[in-house]
């Protein structure tokens, strides 16, 4: 009977995760202790990270919320942080909160609009270069207002709708064998050529778009859940963060896009599959037989959806309200103009951020760690011990190779809290400015004062100083911006919407393998990342 129960435990600790994972938890679970006994809490707090960033990494064996969970709960409970320290990170980012609840679950209302975009783009262009240039630019332009992980959503839904009924199409006339998606056994010679050309048509196009997420996504405040998190803690709106991070996203966007079109030029790195003619004309068919079927009430839900995504970016562009209640007006609107007034209908929106909101509040756990024992520090006091450009490279750097292989709204989280605070530390030492630099920090970052005139208001010599200071401190938010948003390309670890392919249905039907996706990935890792660093350099 206990041997049962032993067993039964270890099935369902951790579900289908390896064993050698869910060991390598326990393990965690039990030496944690008794290195805060024997070593102290320092060497405790980095021994967490270190585990921790280990469950990001392992995100395709297990959701890193069940395994990172315990580890920040034990962290509690061995005295390396508190839940008040916890619960004062997240409600300092209690704006980011709502924009993952509200804005995710809001754009999930424009599926139909953003479906039918790629659609068009899919079946209307013929050229395979103008339409990976197509599919990264849509896919940046909608990251730049939208959620990334939603827009990447409507481009799998596309590619996985038309493959399988083209997949079912050519399988009806099969003397044997069962529609399956995985399997093209069953299929004439001929068919399976086609089919095999077309999953490497699709690959190409669903990487295009993805990176084209990542190229968007970093421009813009909303663009992914850490610029939110940046924008906050340095008191910049809309626009004046697209603004300065501008001088390192436009040149990284252009390269971006170049990349797109050699790598299909010179059909390298596994690009360059185009889509058979009949495939095309085949799939050209289906949408118009579609769009025919959904008939005026389709075609005045996308006028409709269309209408409210312009709404969207004009709020956002003049900060009519904070992030999140504007993602929450977008869910009013939605829904009631297109007739979604059902709870049963409205409560899947929510299903794709609720997850990630509850990891990010893991994160918060792990910053309060690192904030209680001071964990940062040394490595921060280094980095901002250089000089000039260098400082800058080096922060660029640092949170890019970090993001690569773990996850960027960690990293970022880290990068700007312990930056901040070190910022607060350089005010103190200011003399004459009146008011603690924690005050003074206050107010220089607070989105509604005007900080030159914060800095008139001081003493020469000291405002002379601040302003100095100041203006660091913005060029190092923006290294950390673009160094978690860039290289972190590389993996499927350090891009949320590029984990969500690769662990989506449409992963293994288009034949998309971690090793496959990191090849895709590897021209514009490569191509973004210098030019990134080179603008950080010259730009900044």
């Amino acid at each position: 009977m206990t041997q049962s129960l032993a067993k039964t435990f270890v099935n369902t600790f951790l579900g289908h995760a390896p064993m050698w994972y869910k060991l390598a938890i326990l393990a965690f679970l039990i030496i944690n202790p008794i290195i805060m006994a024997t070593v102290g809490p320092f060497v405790a707090g980095w021994v967490l990270i270190a585990e921790f960033i280990f469950t990001l990494t392992m995100a395709l064996k297990c959701y890193p919320l069940p395994a990172g969970g315990l580890l920040a709960m034990e962290a509690v409970l061995i005295g390396l942080t508190t839940p008040e320290t916890i619960y004062q990170e997240a409600h300092h980012n209690f704006e980011v909160i709502l924009l993952l609840i509200f804005m995710v679950a809001g754009i999930y209302f424009m599926k139909d609009f953003l479906q039918f975009t790629f659609t068009r783009i899919l079946v209307n262009v013929r050229s395979k270069k103008l339409i990976s240039l197509l599919f990264c630019f849509a896919g940046a332009f909608l990251s730049a207002f939208l959620d990334a992980l939603t827009v990447t959503a409507v481009i799998m839904a596309v590619a996985l709708g038309f493959y399988s009924v083209y997949h079912k199409y050519v399988s009806s006339g099969a003397d044997k064998g069962s529609h399956s998606l995985d399997s093209d056994l069953h299929l004439k010679e001929k068919n399976r050529e086609e089919l095999k050309e077309f999953r490497g048509f699709l690959r190409n196009l669903m990487m295009h778009g993805a990176v084209g997420t990542a190229l968007g996504g970093v421009c813009t405040l909303v663009g992914e859940p850490q610029n939110l998190l940046i924008g906050h803690e340095m008191g910049w709106h809309f626009i004046p963060f697209a603004v300065n991070v501008a001088p390192v996203t436009m040149p990284v966007f252009a390269i971006g896009m170049l990349t797109c079109l050699l790598v299909e030029q010179f059909k390298i790195f596994g690009y360059g599959f185009t889509l058979p003619g009949n495939i095309r004309s085949f799939l050209f068919e289906e949408a118009m037989r579609q769009e025919k079927q959904q008939g005026q009430a389709g075609k005045l839900k996308l006028i409709i959806q269309a209408i409210i995504g312009v709404w969207l970016i004009l709020a956002l562009a003049f900060h009519l309200a904070a992030v999140g209640i504007v993602g929450l007006s977008i869910i009013v609107l939605l829904t009631a103009f297109t007739g979604v007034i059902e709870e049963g209908r409205i409560g899947p929106a929510f299903e794709e951020a609720l997850p990630f909101t509850a990891l990010l509040v893991v994160f918060f756990a792990v910053v309060a760690v690192i904030h209680s024992q001071e964990l940062f520090k040394p490595i921060i006091s280094y980095v901002l011990s250089m000089q000039g450009q260098a400082q800058l490279m080096a922060y660029y750097a640092a949170n890019g190779l970090l993001s690569a292989i773990s996850d960027n709204v960690f990293v970022a989280t880290v990068y700007i809290s312990e930056t901040k605070m070190h910022f607060v530390h350089v005010l103190d030492a200011i003399p004459g400015i009146g008011m603690t630099g924690q005050e003074l920090m206050t107010k220089l970052t607070d989105p509604h004062a005007v900080r030159a005139d914060i800095i008139a208001s001081l003493p020469q010599a000291a405002g002379a100083q601040v302003q100095a200071a100041m203006h660091q401190f913005d060029k190092l938010a923006v290294a950390i911006n673009t160094g978690t948003n860039i290289p972190s390309v590389a993996t499927p670890n350090g891009q949320a919407a590029f984990l969500f392919l690769l662990t989506s249905a449409l992963a293994p039907v288009i034949r998309l393998s971690y090793g496959r996706m990191v090849l895709l990935a590897l021209p514009y890792t490569i191509t973004m990342s210098i030019t990134g660093l080179l603008a950080v350099d010259w730009f900044l």
